[in-house]
C-alpha cells in the first residue's frame, strides 16, 4: 500500500485522513500469468494499481487476431475505463504476461467520494487527462512513423519489457509482425 501512497502524492498533496479514505477502498489481489482482470463482453467495475508483473490491454478482430493496445507494469493504474465510466460492457481484454500483484478498488465507491473529497475528483480528472494524452500520442505515432522509431520510442517507455514478455506481443503493440520486428532488432 506504501507504493501506492507514494505514487498518489506525486499527482495530487492528500492530507493524511484523505488518504487514508482513499487508500482504505483498495485490496491486496494476487494474479496469475494468463489470467484476466477484465474480459471483453464482461462488465468492469473495479479500477487496479499494479505493484508487481505486466498486464496488456488488447482487442480482438471478428477473425480472432489479437492487438495490444497497451501494456501495463508497476506503478500504473489499470481499468477497463470505458466500461467503469459508461456503465457498458467491455470493450477490450486485460490480462496477466506474467504473475502481477494488484491493488484493487471498487470504482463506484471511488466515485461516491467526490463530492465529500474533491482532491479525490481532482486526482480522478488528472489520471483521465494524462490517460487521454498517452493514447493522443500513441495514435499519432501509429500513423506517424516507421516502425524503427516506435520501437526505439517503446524501448524508452517500457525499459527492460522485451526481457519479459513475448516478442509477438510487442511486435503486436507496433503495429507489425514478429518477423518485422526480428528485422528491426537485427539492425541494432
Amino acid at each position: 500500500m506504501n507504493e501506492l501512497k507514494i505514487y498518489l502524492n506525486k499527482f495530487i498533496h492528500f492530507t493524511e485522513n484523505e488518504m487514508e479514505i482513499f487508500t482504505s477502498l483498495f485490496s491486496e489481489m494476487e494474479l496469475k500469468k494468463d489470467e484476466y482482470f477484465a474480459k471483453e463482453g464482461e462488465f468492469s467495475v473495479k479500477l487496479a494499481f499494479i505493484s508487481e508483473g505486466v498486464m496488456r490491454a488488447f482487442f480482438r478482430n471478428k477473425s480472432g487476431a489479437e492487438y495490444n493496445k497497451t501494456f501495463f507494469t508497476p506503478s500504473n493504474f489499470i481499468a477497463a475505463y470505458s466500461s467503469i465510466t459508461t456503465k457498458q460492457k467491455n470493450l477490450i481484454n486485460i490480462q496477466c504476461l506474467t504473475d502481477c500483484k494488484i491493488l484493487v478498488a471498487n470504482f463506484d465507491k471511488i466515485t461516491s467520494l467526490y463530492n465529500d473529497y474533491p482532491k479525490i475528483e481532482r486526482l480522478s480528472r488528472i489520471f483521465a487527462e494524462y490517460k487521454f494524452a498517452i493514447k493522443e500520442k500513441r495514435e499519432i505515432e501509429l500513423v506517424t512513423l516507421e516502425a524503427t522509431e516506435r520501437y526505439e520510442i517503446f524501448k524508452k517507455e517500457h525499459p527492460n519489457l522485451e526481457n519479459l514478455i513475448n516478442q509477438y506481443h510487442i511486435a503486436s503493440y507496433l503495429g507489425i509482425t514478429p518477423t518485422q520486428l526480428s528485422r528491426i532488432r537485427a539492425k541494432k
